[in-house]
């Protein structure tokens, strides 16, 4: 089964850009999920379990690596074209 998400990261950081980048480039080093990113947040899509594992891998790398951040997350079962726009 395919999931779609949406995740935004707010780095309890005066410079919060550089975790952002750095939890950006993390996320595509997964090449079986697709990533675009816009101005407010990342959105991914791949196999369920391969998104879930990601997500809990790349979170848990980013607290120890750059401290407290906040990650709001929205899921959608199925498989979301992320380069569609209107």
């Amino acid at each position: 089964m395919k999931l779609t998400a949406e995740i935004s990261m707010y780095p309890f950081n005066e410079n919060y850009l550089d975790p952002i980048k750095w939890f950006i480039d993390r996320v595509d080093s997964y090449n079986n999920i697709e990533r675009v990113t816009n101005a407010m947040a990342t959105q991914v899509c791949g196999e369920y379990a391969d998104v879930m594992s990601m997500l809990a891998i790349e979170m848990q790398a980013a607290h120890e690596k750059w401290g407290k951040a906040v990650f709001v997350c929205k899921f959608i079962g199925g498989e979301l074209n992320l380069s569609h726009s209107e």
